[in-house]
């Protein structure tokens, strides 16, 4: 039973079959502990999150992402050993994880322009993914990110196709790596197209609704406010949103707004036709396949880094619309 359960070769299809036809029937699920022992693996993956980024809990993105990461380790018979730790207890929580053997892997989350975490697990051996990429870090290591950048250019070249030329940016915070790459695929879409990216129109942040507000709501004050807004996240875009309305702005009519990510489990934008004009990220399809990468490194000590680059979809919703005349 136990060698037709985890795949043996030398069990035939059909042994394989019953037993596994068995074990549905009677409900049997393989006892963690116990395969742990007899493995040497703890059969859990790591995902540390630092008290700053307390916020990530309650994020839908990361709730879908994780969302998806489960569904790959729950089929492969992982769990999850999710951590909350003061910032300057991240490096040691690393390095008893690995000491220890409590995980077997882990998967990084925000990482930075210039991470020293990637650089710290390498040399602790303890297999991991990253979900994002680090701009400056050259040791070789294991990645799973969207193409912000394209996401963005594609995005602005939108906005700029719709006659807006006022567009301000409303990103995430400027350390974090995704963040630099969207700004950069704005600044270069600007241009491209001769458009100039005024200074007090970029502005970087945690992505919380009454960012997006607060930012919108002193830009719409200006002399000569943004016609559009491109928001790193559909959180801070309602703040947009808000700002807008109690401004007496028609959103899509007055003001564009596009916003990255709108298409999560439990923030949507709408059914049939969404509200937001989004750039769609497939979060939980990206957990999906970060789990799969990382569970291969486990399975294969010996397995090169392995990248991987997912697209962003541009939909069309009722927040964009042609710039209003002066």
């Amino acid at each position: 039973v136990r060698r037709a359960l985890n795949g043996y070769p030398e069990v035939s299809e059909a042994t394989r079959l019953r037993v596994l036809r068995a074990a549905d029937e009677f409900g049997y699920r393989p006892n963690a502990r116990a395969r742990s022992l007899s493995t040497g693996q703890s059969m859990a993956i790591g995902h540390v999150l630092p008290v700053s980024t307390r916020t990530e809990l309650v994020n839908p993105i990361f709730a879908d992402f994780l969302a998806g990461a489960s569904e790959t380790y729950t089929t492969a018979g992982y769990n999850i050993l999710l951590t909350m730790v003061p910032d300057s207890d991240e490096v040691e929580t690393y390095k008893a994880m690995a000491a220890q053997h409590t995980v077997d892997g882990v998967i990084v989350h925000g990482p930075r322009v210039d991470d020293d975490r990637i650089e710290l697990l390498s040399s602790l051996g303890l297999p991991f993914v990253v979900h994002g990429r680090s701009s400056k870090i050259d040791v070789p290591y294991s990645w799973l990110d969207v193409n912000n950048t394209g996401a963005f250019r594609r995005a602005a070249n939108l906005l700029m196709d719709l006659g807006h030329t006022r567009i301000a940016l409303l990103n995430g915070n400027a350390s974090l790596d995704f963040a630099v790459r969207r700004r950069a695929g704005f600044l270069s879409a600007l241009q491209d197209r001769g458009v100039v990216a005024e200074p007090d129109f970029v502005h970087h942040g945690d992505m919380t609704e009454s960012y997006g507000y607060s930012t919108a709501e002193a830009l719409l004050r200006g002399p000569t406010p943004p016609t559009a807004f491109l928001v790193a996240s559909i959180i801070p875009g309602y703040g947009v949103r808000r700002a807008v309305e109690d401004a007496g702005l028609r959103l899509g009519k007055d003001v564009s707004v596009v916003v990255h990510d709108d298409d999560l489990s439990y923030f949507g934008s709408g059914n049939t036709v969404p509200f937001f004009t989004a750039v769609r990220s497939p979060v939980r399809e990206a957990g999906r396949q970060a789990a799969e990468m990382l569970l291969a490194k486990i399975a294969d000590p010996l397995l090169g880094p392995e990248h991987r680059l997912l697209e962003a979809e541009l939909t069309i919703g009722l927040s964009t619309g042609p710039a209003p005349s002066d």
